[in-house]
Parts: structure tokens; sequence; C-alpha cells
């Protein structure tokens, strides 16, 4: 049997062809589209490419034989290729199935090149299998039965190079999967999103002091505007002043101050003093149980003698009780308390005791905007156990990098009260606004 192969526009040209040089007696055997290349890739087309057979003569079998043992040999070569693809593809297999699932910021970026891995994804395949399957249909049974007893063995090499094909394609498949669920570093998926500049948004934020452990979350959020015409800095403005909790409500009652030593404290209860009686024109009453410091009873006995408020000093809990009775009719009492190491927790627990009997109607954390972002964390869970429900943040003045107001805002979950921003009294203190706090940490607006 002589095989021959045409590459042809269309399957009239084909017949044509295969009548002149096969003679009518010819069979089409396949036919399939391919895509032919022109030079560097331009003036590419598509073309059938027919396989057609016919009975060789009596005096040309030999010469078949000849032509059918090339065949073979070549479809062998075809094969041994294929089985070195085959292992290479296992091996993927394997590397990709050990390899960790994606995180969830992996999950959004990569859901943010979808496309275009679909379409990287769909032309592997082509490539490999190069054809489609509806353009490979075998005519078995002329062949079949015209040919049965000279033909057999080429019959099963076609059939078994057509099953090694298949088998290939069901390992790219595989591949492809694996590689779908695989975990990719951050940095790879940050490279292939080409509509945000996600490496220069995670410069930014380390610029801008904002603690590593919130980077992930803010990635994510700014992917959701992705598809707006936005700057990085707006991006993050947003995000910001979405996340920054504050509030406005105002002092009433009895108010502790708590945080460790250093922070600012008894400086920070003489601003409010002087706030609550001079601007708003309250009657304030200070105690403070601040004992181990002489330097900070003198400091607010003296602000108080110049405001002309009264001031106690409290060393046991029997005196905090007979110090507040003392002052029933102030408006607002402020309490100030010892510095105490947040991992000291006897020390804790002795000053939640003193907070207890003041029975108070607020308790605000001071912690400084020096603080450095791996003590914040510590800090304000040390402090958790006396329950306070807002955070003052103190010494804005003595920092050009404001992200920690970020950073205690999200540690402590609590909102920011009110902000000091110099040593004045009582003038460098104010209630804190989601927009001014962004200001600051955006680097927009500063104190030094």
């Amino acid at each position: 049997m002589i095989i021959k192969k045409y590459l042809v526009k269309n399957i009239n040209e084909a017949m044509s062809k295969i009548r002149y040089e096969l003679g009518k007696d010819a069979i089409i055997i396949s036919q399939r589209k391919v895509r032919k290349s022109g030079f560097a890739g331009l003036f590419s087309g598509k073309l059938i490419e027919v396989t057609a057979a016919v009975e060789s003569s009596v005096n040309e079998e030999k010469k078949d034989e000849s032509h059918k043992q090339n065949i073979i040999t070549e479809e062998d070569e075809f094969k041994k290729s294929i089985e070195s693809i085959k292992k290479l593809m296992e091996n993927e297999i394997a590397v990709t199935q050990t390899k960790e699932k994606p995180s969830e910021l992996n999950n959004r970026i990569k859901e943010h090149n979808s496309n275009v891995e679909k379409e990287r994804q769909g032309s592997i395949i082509d490539s490999v299998v190069g054809v489609e399957d509806n353009d490979s249909k075998i005519i078995q049974n002329d062949i079949y039965r015209k040919n049965s007893s000279n033909n057999n063995n080429h019959e099963l090499s076609v059939e078994s190079v057509h099953k090694e094909v298949a088998e290939l394609k069901t390992l790219i498949n595989k591949v492809i999967e694996n590689k779908s669920t695989i975990s990719e570093p951050l940095d790879k998926s940050i490279e292939e999103s080409n509509s945000l500049n996600l490496d220069s948004l995670k410069e930014q934020l380390n610029n801008l002091d904002i603690d590593e452990d919130f980077y992930d979350d803010i990635i994510n959020m700014a992917l959701d505007y992705k598809d707006e015409d936005i700057s990085e800095t707006e991006i993050l403005r947003d995000i910001f002043e979405r996340d920054i909790l504050v509030t406005n409500k105002g002092l009433n009652g009895k108010v502790v101050l708590v945080g460790p030593t250093g922070v600012g404290k008894t400086t920070t209860i003489a601003k409010l003093a002087g706030r609550l009686a001079l601007v708003e024109k309250k009657k304030v009453g200070l105690i403070t149980i601040d004992t181990y410091r002489i330097g900070a009873i003198e400091q607010l006995k003296t602000y108080a003698e110049i405001m002309n408020i009264p001031f106690k000093v409290v060393i046991t809990i029997k005196e905090m009780e007979n110090a507040i009775e003392s002052m029933e009719d102030c408006d607002v009492v402020l309490i100030d308390t010892t510095g105490r190491s947040s991992k000291n927790t006897m020390q804790i627990s002795e000053l939640r005791a003193f907070v207890q009997k003041a029975n108070p109607d607020h308790v605000n954390m001071v912690i400084s905007a020096t603080t450095k972002n791996k003590d914040i964390k510590g800090i304000l869970k040390g402090y958790s156990e006396l329950e306070y429900e807002s955070v003052i943040v103190t010494k804005l003045d003595e920092t050009t990098a404001y992200g920690s107001i970020y950073n205690i805002s999200r540690n402590s979950n609590k909102p920011i009260s009110f902000i000091t921003i110099g040593q004045n009294v009582p003038d460098d203190i104010k209630l804190s606004t989601k927009e001014e706090l962004t200001r600051f940490i955006l680097g927009e607006e500063t104190l030094c």
C-alpha cells in the first residue's frame, strides 16, 4: 500500500491531487486542520493535511514493504519522544502536588489574572496535540476490508500512536490542574498583576512604617481598586480612613488613664484637665495614684493650683474611695495611674484593683506614637485586662513616621479619642478625626 500526505487549502484541491497521483482507487485515511507559519511568524494561515492510501501493484509489494517499515520506524521514534515527555510530565505532577495551597491574597491576585492564565493553558494543549478532535477522523472500515492481510501491523501502529497522544493530552491536563492550585510566591503574583503596581504599594507601606503583619490585608483591599484610575496614595487614603477607628465622645464622670511608663500619662491628664476646665468650662477634679514618681505628684499639684481645681493623692484602695466621694460635685474626675510593665501580670492585677474601686465611666489607654511596632501589640494585649474602651496616642511631635497610628488602631481594635502634638498645656491635645490621622500616616501632615 502506498500512503501519501497532502497539504492543501481545501478538500477539492486534495481530491484532484490524489486522483492524479494515486488514481481513482485511492482512499482518504484522515484529514486534519493545521496552521502553517510564515516568515518570523507572519502571514500564517490554516491548511488541511489529507492522508490518502492506495493498493500497490504486485511488482511493487517489496517497495511497499520497505515504505511501511520506514513508517513504523518513524512511529517508533515518535513513541520514544512521547515516553520522554510523559516522564517529564509525571515528574512535574509529583513536584507540584507537594507544594502548599495558595493564600487568600494569592487567590485574589491569581483571580485578577485568570483570563490570561486560561488562554495560556489552552495554547499549551493546542501546541502539543496540534489538531482538533473533529478533524482527526480515520476511515478505518475501508482499510480493514481492503487490506486486512497486508496492513494489519500498520493499523495497530497508527492506533497505538493515537493512544499515546491521548495519554499525553491527559498528562498535560493534570499538570495544568496541579499548577492552578499550587502556592506561588507573593512577589511572582505581583509581577503578573499589570493593572496595579503592588511592588510599589508594598514599598510605600514600608516607608510609612506600617506593620508588616497588615501588608496582606492592605494589598488584598487594594486589589478592589485594580480597575479604577486612582493613585496608590488615594487607594491607601481610602483604606486607612476605612480601617482607623475614632471617637469624639466627650469626657464625663470618672475617667481613668492607664499605660506603660514614659508614654506621657501625667502630661496628658494635665492637658485634658486644662481643656475641660478652661475651654469647656467644666468642674474638674484630679486624683493620682502614681506615688512612685515624686515629680509626677508635684507636677499635677502645680497644674491643679494654677487651674484652681481639687487634687488628691491616693496610696491605698480605701483612700481611692474617699477621694472620689470628696469630688462628687465635679463634672469630670480625672485619675492618673502608675506606669506598669505590660509583661508584669502581678502589677497589672494590682492596678486593676484600684481601677475597679474607682468604678470609672471611661478607661483610656495611653500609648506613644514612638512605640516600636513589635512592642505595640504586646503592650495593648497586656493592658487588655483593664478593659480600656479607647486609646490616646501621644508624642506625635517626637516622630516623623506616623504608621504607628494605624498599627495601634488595628492592634487594639479600639477607637482613638485624643492625640497629643506637643508639650504645651493645655493647647497641644486634640480630638482625633479619620481624615487628620490619615494625613499624618501618609506624611502629608508633620510636626517635626
